[in-house]
């Protein structure tokens, strides 16, 4: 082998270097976490900042990286094709050809790539620097690539929001906690965080009919016997009905002001927060902190009272549910013997999302006793079947699907379930036994 052939091999191995470069760069490029990098960043890498810097200017990247791999591997072809006349005469045109394919997919192509998917953000970070050369190298024809784009996109205008929706911004939740990046509890504690300025306040007040309130005319020992019976340490006062409440008793202004202080009830009240039903409980917890209030008082349409919201409801929505050492734990849905006991303030939307777990644990544990049984079915085409949920309480459906006044025993069949009423009170559902179809 002469010095001339040596410079032939040798420059075909760099061009094959380069090639494998360029594809890692972009495949790295196009499927990196901007969010690990924003991260590395803020801790002073300056790699990172870099690789944030060329991201931002993705289309010039892009064209550098197509640019410079259409380059190499044009020129490697080129020395192989050299290197096999040499060697082979006119017959080494075919060779080179079939060599070179070889050589770029699985040096130039398969292999970067591969490696490069395996660990993106590394990739990224060590190949930032040259390719940023590249990028500035490549500048002339990095503006005509540019120009050609912007005819093409004249030609054949595309239209859609490339912005980042509330659903996918849940799918990428759920994916990082089976990465295991996070666990159960800190995935539902995001979705209720990025659901919660879609609730309004009619949808977690108390309904009126729940309400513990004292009437203006009503003895001491009467709001005192409300107070221990309650255990609550407020409690709205109202005139002549509960839909004129005028305002808040507080248990510790009570016994000092009014039983021992000997004040009349009207004299200690604290305002009231009124809101209407559609207000949002984002805006609402605000409006409360604000007021410096704990309660708010939820309107309808005709000025009436539709029910109370507290500060802890709010919270709720945020957390899941506060029990502190008065309250009596209810379990507002739970497994019996052939379904479910749900209680009809329980969400329709939270109903089903129980359900749906219990019955998947079901099926999990039922092919591990079995081992290799049936294939299961398709969960991507059942969620595909399921019909829209309505986010209203399991009692306002029940109501709904009866067409009627609930009576116990009251039976229907809906969305796959058989609903039975259990008990009710005041021709509201309390409490049903839910089982799947």
């Amino acid at each position: 082998m002469n010095y001339h052939t040596l410079i032939l091999v040798v420059s075909l191995g760099g061009l094959l270097g380069f090639s494998a470069f360029f594809s890692a760069c972009e495949t790295a490029f196009s499927s990196l976490s901007r969010i690990k990098l924003k991260n590395l960043a803020a801790k002073k890498n300056r790699r990172a900042k870099l690789a944030l810097k060329l991201l931002d200017s993705y289309d010039k990247l892009l064209s550098t990286v197509l640019i410079g791999n259409n380059i190499v591997n044009i020129a490697s072809s080129a020395l192989a094709t050299l290197l096999c006349v040499e060697f082979f005469g006119h017959g080494g045109v075919s060779l080179a050809a079939f060599v070179m394919t070889i050589l770029v997919l699985l040096f130039g192509e398969i292999s970067p790539k591969t490696l490069a998917k395996e660990s993106p953000e590394r990739t990224a970070l060590r190949s930032a620097p040259l390719l940023s050369f590249f990028i500035v190298i490549f500048t002339p024809l990095n503006y005509l690539t540019a120009a050609w784009k912007k005819i093409i996109v004249k030609l054949f205008p595309v239209k859609g929001e490339r912005v980042i929706t509330e659903d996918e911004l849940l799918t990428f939740v759920e994916e990082a906690r089976l990465d295991g990046g996070i666990n159960r509890q800190e995935e539902e504690m995001i979705r209720q965080a990025i659901e919660f300025d879609d609730l309004t306040a009619a949808q977690i007040c108390t309904p009126r009919m729940d309400i513990e309130a004292v009437s203006e005319t009503d003895s001491a020992a009467v709001i005192d016997a409300k107070f221990a019976q309650t255990g609550f340490s407020r409690l709205p006062v109202f005139q002549g009905s509960i839909d004129n409440i005028t305002g808040l008793i507080l248990l510790k202004d009570f016994h000092h002001k009014v039983i021992n202080g000997g004040k009349p009830l009207v004299s200690v009240l604290k305002p009231v927060v009124f809101v209407t039903k559609t207000i949002k409980i984002s805006r609402l917890l605000r409006t409360l902190q604000r007021r410096q209030s704990h309660l708010a008082v939820v309107v309808d349409e005709f000025g009436g009272t539709l029910g109370i919201v507290t500060f802890e409801d709010i919270m709720e929505e945020l957390v899941g549910e506060i029990w502190d050492e008065h309250d009596e734990v209810v379990e507002a849905i739970r497994e019996v013997a052939g379904g479910f006991r749900v209680l009809g303030n329980l969400s329709l939307p939270d109903m089903f999302d129980f359900i749906h777990a219990a019955r998947a644990g079901q099926d999990n544990a039922g092919e591990h006793a079995a081992g290799n049984g049936d294939e299961a079915p398709d969960e991507d085409s059942a969620e595909e079947d399921k019909p829209a949920i309505p986010n209203v309480s399991v009692g306002s459906w029940a109501l709904e699907k009866l067409g009627a006044l609930p009576k116990t025993g009251d039976e229907f069949v809906s969305m796959g379930l058989r609903v039975t009423v259990w008990k009710v009170r005041r021709h509201r559902v309390l409490e049903a036994f839910v089982k799947p179809e």
